[in-house]
Formats: structure tokens, sequence, C-alpha cells
């Protein structure tokens, strides 16, 4: 958000490297959820026992509701910018 508030503009390879690690960020998430998928269907001596799949799953909705929050942060940022032009 600081890049996109600067004066002279945002600087296109901060906004990248920023989009990158966003990317990165969605990336890990998709993999966490992944593996927590598919370790829910493995066997486990408690069968019945869920909490720690569920509480895994939990963190990454939190973390993706942290990351819609961020984009919407950012697109206000930038609506912001478009109209101060």
């Amino acid at each position: 958000m600081d890049e996109l508030s600067n004066s002279p503009g945002p600087r296109v390879e901060v906004v990248n490297t920023h989009c990158r690690e966003f990317m990165q960020a969605i990336k890990d998430i998709q993999v966490n959820l992944r593996e927590e998928i598919k370790s829910a269907c493995e066997y486990r001596p408690f069968e019945k026992c869920d909490y720690i799949s569920r509480i895994s799953n939990e963190i990454c909705c939190k973390k993706l509701e942290y990351v819609i929050e961020q984009l919407d942060n950012m697109k206000q940022g930038i609506a912001q910018y478009y109209i101060a032009d």
C-alpha cells in the first residue's frame, strides 16, 4: 500500500515483487490445503479424531481471509490513487 501511495507513482519492480510474494503465499496455502485433504484420507489410529485437520483447515481459512482483506485494501488504495489523479 505504501508503494501504491507514492506521490510519483508506484515503482513497477516493487509492485511486481509484492505480487510475486502474494502469489507465492497463495501457492503455499494451496499446498497446505492439498496436504490436509490428503492426510484426512490416510489411515490414522484415531480415525474419528479430526481435531488436527480441522484446526489446520481453520488456520488456512484464516490465512485466506487475511489475503482477501489485503487484496481489498490494495483495491481501495489503487482506487484512491486513480481518484487522486
